[in-house]
């Protein structure tokens, strides 16, 4: 949802909340500064007073306000921000955290500072970024088959497996087509594993159950590849299963967490944002082992990394069963997994992967196949034709 003109110039619009915390700061600047008069009439060191501006701190449990302004540069900071939001949306020309960086990079010293400070406002103003005319910029990606997008401006993309496309802003995007035949969704952490599934032509394999789509986030997730992701999961039916592959670690199911049940920073636009649909297909700690694979090929969790990353992640009361549970078998084996991994497996270890015997044996057996494609095939399959019950 996104604001209208007429929202734009009512009293309580974007523009006019930007044009008050800049009229606040000012004031408070104005009332700050001694004037000659007070300078001659004391000789002891004139304090400022520091400048308080209630924004919400999203990194808190509750609203609070953030703590006072207490230097020049944090101040200025915000009014860079603040006049180039307003900016935007008085031209109504949209534009990106990043171009914002680049116009003051000096003032800024860092992207984070002009992140944080956008999306805080945002909370603040309880509207989403693009209220703001901020878009995401994009670098997610999307390949296979049965997805044509339609963007506003006219051009179409018409996702294939052998070249991946650039995930739109959802701003861009004005109708989706979605092929009867489309069977699966597949979320990939890594763009490396991405790339390597693309060029094993995975979406339009003939040992899958149907052909698929292919996404990966590259990571942590951008918002218009969490965006697509969401579409994916209100609009498709539920017999399309949307799994997501990530690292056998605490930084990769907190990236699946980030896809299914939102993420922090961003929780003012959280019912935006969660596609509730996405269910975990691995890579499970508990399950490699069965695999065959030794204890000794596998990475050591460093404690104040992926150990502290962890036990965070245990602390949140709402945590899925499944989640806590391979959260505590990492802490207890003291290993992580990445996906990688998987090329050492031998085919026989993988036909016990789906707990079916039957499920594709020609192509999981075949050791022409690289042990990840079979992994996925059993996996997939298995969660295509058994259901998702078991699967978190």
């Amino acid at each position: 949802m996104h604001a209208t003109d007429t929202d734009l110039n009512t009293r309580d619009g974007p523009i006019a909340r930007l044009e008050g915390i800049i009229l606040s700061l000012l004031t408070q600047m104005s009332v700050s500064v001694p004037t000659d008069e007070e300078r001659q009439a004391t000789s002891k060191k004139f304090n400022a007073k520091k400048l308080v501006l209630e924004l919400i701190d999203r990194k808190r449990s509750s609203n609070e306000s953030s703590d006072p302004f207490q230097t020049s540069r944090l101040a200025a900071q915000l009014l860079k921000v603040v006049n180039l939001l307003h900016e935007a949306l008085v031209d109504d020309i949209p534009t990106t955290k990043r171009d914002m960086y680049y116009k003051d990079v000096q003032l800024f010293k860092s992207q984070s500072v002009v992140d944080r400070l956008v999306d805080d406002l945002a909370a603040t103003f309880e509207l989403g970024r693009a209220d703001l005319h901020v878009r995401a910029s994009s670098k997610g990606l999307i390949a296979g088959v049965g997805l044509t997008i339609h963007l506003t401006q006219g051009d179409v993309i018409h996702v294939n497996t052998t070249e991946a496309s650039l995930i739109p802003a959802s701003e861009e995007i004005s109708q989706f087509e979605v092929d009867s035949q489309l069977s699966w969704v597949l979320v990939v952490e890594k763009e490396a594993v991405f790339q390597t599934l693309c060029r094993l032509n995975i979406a339009a394999h003939p040992y899958m159950p149907g052909p698929g789509l292919l996404i990966t986030g590259k990571g942590y997730p951008d918002v218009a590849t969490r965006e697509l992701v969401k579409t994916l999961s209100d609009n498709l039916p539920p017999s399309i299963p949307i799994l997501c592959l990530v690292d056998g670690d605490a930084f990769g199911i907190d990236i699946l967490s980030v896809y299914k049940r939102g993420s922090s920073s961003m929780s003012h636009e959280r019912e935006k944002l969660v596609a509730r649909r996405v269910k975990w297909l691995g890579l499970w700690a508990s399950e490699l082992a069965g695999l065959g694979v030794d204890k000794d090929a596998l990475i050591p969790i460093t404690k104040h990394d992926e150990g502290k990353k962890a036990l965070s992640m245990l602390r949140r009361p709402d945590l899925p069963r499944k989640w806590r549970k391979e959260l505590q078998y990492m802490l207890h084996s003291r290993r992580k997994a990445e996906i990688e991994i998987l090329s050492t497996l031998k085919p026989s270890n993988i036909q016990r992967v789906s707990g079916n015997s039957d499920i594709n044996d020609l192509a999981i057996g075949n050791a022409a196949q690289p042990p990840l494609l079979r992994y996925l095939i059993s996996k997939i399959t298995a969660m295509v034709q058994d259901g998702l019950q078991k699967y978190m």
